[in-house]
C-alpha cells in the first residue's frame, strides 16, 4: 500500500513547464528526491538514479499490469526475453542496416535543404524517425504518416492523463502490430524477411514467442524509438545551430560525432523519465519510501549532476563516457542504444556535409516541449548556402 504524502513539486505547473531543465536542475539541488500527485517519487540526483538502476531486488521494472517485454519484466524473465532480442542490435545488424538508413537521412534533408529555412521537427525529425523505424522492422511506407498522428496523439493523452484515450490509442497500436503479423503469416515469411517476421521464429522457455509478445517487443521499440529519435534529432539540429565552432569542427573532423552526440544529450536529454516500483520499504534520499510506491528516474536532471559531471551545463570533449546515463545502466540498460547511435550519427552525417551553415532563425523563435516531451515541438533553421 502507498501511504499519502504532501506534494513537494507539480510536474505539470507552468513554471516547471516554462523551463523543464531548470526546474529538474533547482529539484536535484533543493528536493532530490520529491513526491507529486502525478509521478509519486521523482529521483532527480545522479547517485540516487544509479543506486536504483542497479538494484533491480529492491526497485522493479514491472510497473504496468500490461505485458511489456522485456522492459517491464525483472530477472529472471527479462533475462530471458533480453537474450532474445539483443542480437537485432548486434555490429552486424547494424552494418547491414547503415546504408538504408543513409538512404532516409540523405532524401530527406535534400528536400529539407531546398528552400531558405526548414522547420526541423515536421520537416526532418519525425519523418526521419518514423520512416527508419519502419525500415528498421520491415513495415510499409504506409504507416508512416499514421505513426506520427498516432506518437502525437499518445503523448497529448500522456500529458492529459486521459486514461480512456491512453487505452484506446494501445488498441489501435496492437491493431497495427497483429496486422502486419498476420500479414507475414498469411505469406509464409521466413525468418530472413525483416525484422518483424523473425521475430515469428525466436523461442523463449521452449516454445515459440507468442503473438502478444511479438507485440510486446514491437511496441516497446516503436514507442520509444519514434519519439526519442524525434526529440534527439531536434536537440542536436538546435545545439550545433548556435554553436559554429562546434558546427565547423565536425565538418572537418566526423569522426568526432559520436562522442559530440552523447555529449549534446547529455546536456540536453531526449527523455524525461522512466519508472520503477519499489518492492520493498526503502529509505532513499532522506525519503522513507513504502513498498508499492512508485519512483519516476528523472536522466534530465541525473545526467546535469554537478557531483558527478564538472561544469555540467557546458558541453566538453573530456566527460567519461560511462558517467552519462542517456541510454540508462545496470540490467535495464537500453538494447536498441547502437541503432539510435547509427542513426543519429548518419542523420547528422547528412545535414552537415550537405548544408554549409546551419543557423537558428530567431526571428521565429523555438518551442520547447513540454512533458511528457522534451527537446523541441517547433524549431526553424536558416539555410544561407549550400555545399
Amino acid at each position: 500500500m502507498t501511504g499519502e504524502h504532501t506534494p513537494d513539486w507539480d510536474p505539470r505547473a507552468e513554471d516547471v513547464l516554462r523551463d523543464q531543465r531548470a526546474a529538474y536542475d533547482a529539484m536535484r539541488e533543493t528536493c532530490p528526491v520529491a513526491y507529486s500527485r502525478l509521478l509519486e517519487w521523482s529521483i532527480f540526483r545522479h547517485k540516487d538514479v544509479l543506486r536504483v538502476l542497479r538494484d533491480h531486488e529492491t526497485f522493479s521494472n514491472v510497473v504496468s499490469t500490461h505485458l511489456s517485454a522485456p522492459n517491464g519484466m525483472d530477472p529472471p524473465e527479462h533475462t530471458v526475453y533480453r537474450r532474445v532480442i539483443e542480437p537485432y542490435f548486434a555490429p552486424d545488424k547494424m552494418q547491414a542496416f547503415a546504408p538504408g538508413c543513409r538512404v532516409i537521412a540523405a532524401e530527406l534533408v535534400e528536400r529539407g535543404l531546398a528552400g531558405a529555412e526548414i522547420e526541423c521537427m515536421s520537416a526532418l525529425a519525425r519523418p526521419f524517425a518514423v520512416r527508419v523505424q519502419c525500415a528498421f522492422l520491415g513495415w510499409p511506407a504506409t504507416l508512416e504518416e499514421p505513426l506520427i498522428e498516432w506518437t502525437q496523439r499518445n503523448r497529448e493523452a500522456t500529458r492529459a492523463q486521459d486514461r480512456e484515450a491512453l487505452a484506446q490509442l494501445a488498441r489501435q497500436f496492437e491493431g497495427v502490430i497483429d496486422d502486419q503479423l498476420e500479414r507475414r503469416q498469411q505469406s509464409q515469411a521466413g525468418p530472413h524477411e525483416d525484422v518483424t517476421a523473425a521475430l515469428m521464429y525466436e523461442r523463449v522457455w521452449d516454445r515459440p514467442l507468442s503473438n502478444e509478445e511479438i507485440a510486446s517487443i514491437l511496441r516497446n521499440w516503436t514507442v520509444g524509438e519514434i519519439g526519442t529519435i524525434a526529440s534527439s534529432i531536434g536537440i542536436l539540429i538546435h545545439f550545433v545551430s548556435t554553436e559554429p565552432k562546434l558546427q565547423a569542427r565536425l565538418r572537418a573532423e566526423p569522426a568526432l560525432l559520436p562522442r559530440a552526440i552523447d555529449e549534446i544529450l547529455r546536456l540536453d536529454g531526449p527523455l524525461i523519465a522512466n519508472r520503477r516500483i519499489a518492492k520493498r520499504s526503502v529509505v532513499l534520499g532522506g525519503r522513507q519510501i513504502a513498498a508499492g510506491e512508485r519512483l519516476s528516474l528523472m536522466w534530465i536532471a541525473a545526467n546535469r549532476d554537478a557531483a558527478v559531471f564538472d561544469s555540467p551545463y557546458e558541453f566538453r570533449w573530456d566527460r567519461d563516457p560511462a558517467k552519462n546515463l542517456l541510454y540508462g545502466a545496470g540490467i535495464h540498460v537500453c538494447p536498441g542504444a547502437p541503432l539510435a547511435r547509427l542513426e543519429l550519427q548518419i542523420f547528422l552525417e547528412e545535414l552537415l556535409g550537405r548544408a554549409a551553415e546551419l543557423r537558428i532563425d530567431y526571428d521565429r523563435p523555438a518551442i520547447r516541449g513540454r512533458y511528457p516531451g522534451a527537446g523541441y515541438e517547433q524549431l526553424y533553421i536558416g539555410l544561407p548556402e549550400r555545399t
